[in-house]
Parts: C-alpha cells; sequence; structure tokens
C-alpha cells in the first residue's frame, strides 16, 4: 500500500512503527537488519545517530567519521591526484575527499555503461559553527583570558550565550626530521569556553542581537597575576618557539592543551589550525515517551547521514545473509552521495557545491569507462539520464508560530520526507522530479510530506539549484523536517534519521526501474 502523498501530508501521520528499542549506541555498526532486510526499520538507526553527532562535532571530525566507515564496508579511497582510469572497475565501491571537509562516495553497478545515468543524494556536511580567528589571543580584561572567535554562517546569535561550548578541528603539524606536513584530528574532551550573558540588573534588556565582535567573545581561562608580578602571558614567544611561529599568535594555555591532547612536545612544529567552537552538550532523546531527538549541528549533517546509511544499505548485503562477505552491486547505474562543505555560506569554496568537486568525479567515472568514446557528447548523456535529489533539513510545523505556516504544506516530525517547493526557484523542485520521488516512496512504503513558506516569507537556498543548473540533470529537493534550525540546538523525531535512511535507499534501488516510467 502506498503513503506517498505529498498534497496533504497532515492526513498521513499515523503511527507506521513499533516502540523503539533501546539499544546502547552503535556509532559504526547498525544492527544487521539495517543492511539486510528489504524494508528498513528506521528506529534501528536512532542510536547510531545520536553517537554521530555526539562524537563528531566539527566538518573535519564528520567526514573522517564516514570515510573511515566506508573503508570498514569495503569502499577503496581514491586520490583526486591520481589517474582513476586504471583503478574504476565495474561493482567497484569508492570514495574521495576533498580538503578534508568535503566528500563523495560512489558505487559502479556491475552492468554500468558510460553514457548511463547516475542517481545522486546531494547534501551538505558542515553546520553553523564558529571558528578560532588566524590569530585568537586577546588582552587578558581584569583576570578573564579570551579567544578571539568568527562567525561562520548564521552562527553566535544570543543563543550560544551561557553554552558549555568545546573546541576541535584539524591541526597541521611538521615533522622535524622529514619536514613532511600532516594533519591531524583534535578535540578536547571538556568545554574550555562559555559567551556570558549580561544580568538583567544591569538595565539594559535582552539584546536580540548583541554585537558579535563585542559582546560576543568566549572566556576560557582566569588570569589574575597582573594584580601582582608580570603576567602569565608576558614570555609567550619564548615559551611556544619564538615570535615568528604561528602558535605565538595562540593563546599559550589552549596550544598547550591542544599540544597535549595530541602529544606535541614541540609547539612550534604545530605549523596552523582550523578549529571550531561548539556546543558539548550530547545529543540526546527527548519527550514523554521519548520521540525527539534533541542535538546540534542537525543542519544538515542529518541528511549527510542518512544518505551515507542509505548508500550502505542499497549496497552491502551482511554476511549473516550471503555466507561471506559484500556482495556487488548489479545495477547499471551510478549510486553517488555528495557531501559538500560551506553551504551555509555560499558553497563558493573548491569543496563547495558550486565548485567542479561532483562534475569532474562524474566526468572521470564516466571517462573511465568509455574507451576512445568518451567526450562531451557522452556527459551530456550521462547528465540527462540522471537524478539528483538535494537532500537539505526541511522546516517541520512550529505549534507556537502556526500563523507564519502554510497548515496545508507545514510538514510533521516521525512522519517522512518533505519535498521542498518553491515558485521562485529557490528550490530545484518540479512536476516531473516530485512525480519521480512519489514513485520512489510508493516502491520503498514511505511516505512523503511537503513543505512551501507563504508569500509574505522568503524561502532559504540548498544546493539543488546550481547543481541541477551546471549539469542540467532532473533534480529536486526534499529533505528531513526539523524544528529550531539554525539554532544552536535542534530538533527532528527519532524516526527521523531511519526515515530518511529508508526513502533514500528505496531511491538507490529503484531509480533505473522508474527512471525507465518517465519519457
Amino acid at each position: 500500500m502506498t503513503r506517498s502523498l505529498p498534497i496533504h501530508p497532515h492526513k498521513l501521520y499515523a503511527s507506521l512503527h513499533g516502540p523503539i528499542r533501546q539499544e546502547p549506541a552503535l556509532m559504526n555498526t547498525p544492527p544487521p537488519q539495517a543492511l539486510s532486510d528489504s524494508t528498513i526499520k528506521p528506529e534501528a538507526f536512532t542510536d547510531p545517530f545520536l553517537s554521530f553527532i555526539t562524537e563528531n562535532p566539527t566538518v573535519f571530525h564528520a567526514v573522517d567519521h564516514f570515510s573511515k566507515r566506508l573503508e570498514s564496508y569495503g569502499f577503496t579511497k581514491l586520490s583526486e591526484r591520481d589517474n582513476w582510469t586504471a583503478k574504476l572497475e565495474k561493482g567497484g565501491k569508492y570514495f574521495f575527499e576533498r580538503n578534508g571537509s568535503g566528500m563523495i562516495a560512489f558505487v559502479v553497478g556491475k552492468e554500468y555503461k558510460s553514457g548511463s545515468g547516475c542517481a545522486i543524494i546531494a547534501s551538505h556536511i558542515d553546520a553553523l559553527t564558529t571558528k578560532v580567528k588566524p590569530i585568537s589571543t586577546k588582552p587578558t580584561s581584569l583576570g578573564y583570558v579570551q579567544l578571539g572567535i568568527a562567525n561562520y554562517g548564521g552562527a553566535l546569535s544570543n543563543l550560544w550565550m551561557d553554552r558549555d561550548l568545546g573546541i576541535g578541528g584539524r591541526v597541521l603539524i611538521k615533522d622535524g626530521e622529514t619536514g613532511k606536513i600532516d594533519t591531524r584530528l583534535v578535540k578536547l574532551g571538556w568545554p574550555i569556553a562559555r559567551i556570558p550573558s549580561l544580568a538583567p540588573h544591569f538595565g539594559m534588556g535582552a539584546e536580540s542581537q548583541p554585537n558579535r565582535e563585542t559582546r560576543m567573545v568566549p572566556i576560557i581561562g582566569l588570569d589574575n597575576s597582573d594584580m601582582g608580578t608580570k603576567g602569565l602571558d608576558n614570555n609567550i614567544s619564548n615559551a611556544l618557539g619564538g615570535p615568528s611561529v604561528f602558535t605565538a599568535t595562540q593563546p599559550e594555555r589552549l596550544v598547550k592543551a591542544i599540544a597535549a591532547e595530541m602529544g606535541v612536545k614541540d609547539y612550534s612544529s604545530i605549523v596552523n589550525w582550523e578549529l571550531e567552537v561548539f556546543d558539548t552538550q550530547p545529543a540526546q532523546l527527548g519527550g514523554l515517551d521519548k520521540e525527539f531527538i534533541f542535538a546540534g549541528r542537525i543542519d544538515d549533517k542529518l541528511c549527510t547521514f542518512s544518505a551515507m546509511e542509505a548508500l550502505l544499505a542499497s549496497t552491502s548485503v551482511s554476511a549473516s545473509v550471503t555466507g561471506g562477505g559484500d556482495v556487488e552491486d548489479g545495477s547499471g547505474v551510478i549510486k553517488m552521495v555528495f557531501a559538500s562543505d560551506d553551504e551555509e555560506v555560499g558553497s563558493l569554496l573548491r569543496q563547495g557545491a558550486r565548485s567542479n568537486f561532483m562534475t569532474s568525479a562524474v566526468e572521470r567515472i564516466c571517462e573511465a569507462f568509455a574507451g576512445n568514446k568518451y567526450g562531451p557528447s557522452l556527459l551530456s548523456q550521462t547528465y540527462a539520464n540522471s537524478f539528483l535529489i538535494s537532500a537539505d533539513v526541511s522546516h517541520a510545523f512550529n505549534p507556537n508560530y502556526s500563523d507564519v505556516y502554510l497548515h496545508d504544506h507545514a510538514p510533521r516530525l516521525n512522519v517522512g520526507i518533505a519535498i521542498q517547493a518553491d515558485p521562485n526557484a529557490h528550490t530545484t523542485t518540479d512536476a516531473v522530479s516530485t512525480a519521480f520521488l512519489q514513485r520512489v516512496a510508493e516502491k520503498s512504503d514511505s511516505v512523503l510530506q511537503v513543505f512551501q513558506i507563504r508569500n509574505d516569507s522568503r524561502s532559504g537556498g540548498t544546493v539543488g539549484p546550481m547543481s541541477s543548473a551546471a549539469t542540467g540533470m532532473r533534480a529536486i529537493d526534499a529533505g528531513i523536517p526539523q524544528l529550531s534550525m539554525h539554532s544552536i540546538r535542534a530538533c527532528v523525531g527519532n524516526k527521523d534519521p531511519g526515515l530518511g535512511v529508508k526513502l533514500f535507499k528505496g531511491f538507490f534501488d529503484h531509480f533505473e526501474e522508474i527512471d525507465k516510467e518517465f519519457v
């Protein structure tokens, strides 16, 4: 029976599954039935998502998580510096990273031929955050040691005040013997910062948006040594390796804490770093029946998580089913997940969706199997035969602001993915792509909802329009509904990560047969 009805989603909210099993968090191994059963059990992905979103707070950690996960399921890591033609094989599973903050994973069908289509899910793996400034040392202010941070996207609103903030990211280390520079990930295991709010007694009232440069500076420690002898930071240049090294521009105790966490004794070997400051509160279940997920960084590590798990579920069969290892994908298409960076700031960098990140991957795959027939015509044919789901979180209905929603376009939690429509081309949804995804939902026994914003409001943007415009491929915007978008903490339903996996897996599984229905 079909549960796909994108016109009136408010009539479709009946419970689809039994009670959630309380299981230990499984970061790296979903329950076996999630990969082997024809019907995905959404609740099986709740605990793995909670672990993923808690343990991978920065974009670098998230990419590293998926890289390790893909390798554990037999995917081969590629380098963009290499020639892929001799490396790619039909039935093969591959992935590559760009900048350590974006990645693409793809599977070549056993029956693939150049010119055949690609089934692509494109999401973004970055989230609103704050980043440590290139020179982050600030003068001690009446005993407070502070850290210079910069807003990324729409972060650093007053919602970031009075939160327990941690720090992590990537650090470039130079080997003293070889001179080679290696990149390592780091994450301190405790909150190191806080942005204190001002008590109402001072008569200033609540600022709707405090000045991000002067009011939103985190405190990271105390130093009252100026009340007596010389301050702790007077000899910072010598303590950290001299005035010309990178670490001399950073707070001394922060450098020492980061170095200690990584086991680095020579501070001058730290060439540079990119660190994020983030909310440390773990993701957790909430609600009377634990039907909510409360977490940070949901937009849009959530859709990336669901897309990656769907690719694994679509192309893997557990050993308990096969009696051995994975089986090859027998389709005639490319199945791909594109997790881009920088969406929250315009997607303009080389790891963003406006770059050649995705298109170069498709071109190289097409070329590898084309022999001497590769050229613009074959590539255009590939794009024309392809379909892209731009998977970015959508807006769930907020009962406290019901007047700002169209009630027949207001998605609910724990129901299913929402198609995002916009008549002014802020999304890439049209009648053809909607009908296509409806057939996917029917085939995968999934529910589709629909979101469109009111005429007196403006919709946000996604990677969909830029990706479909650059390639000409058919495309739709569809994502998991969430509450509190762009807040430091957001909310989705406890089944929503798995409902995303279910529909996305259906897209990969049924793309070929559904594509033949459209002329």
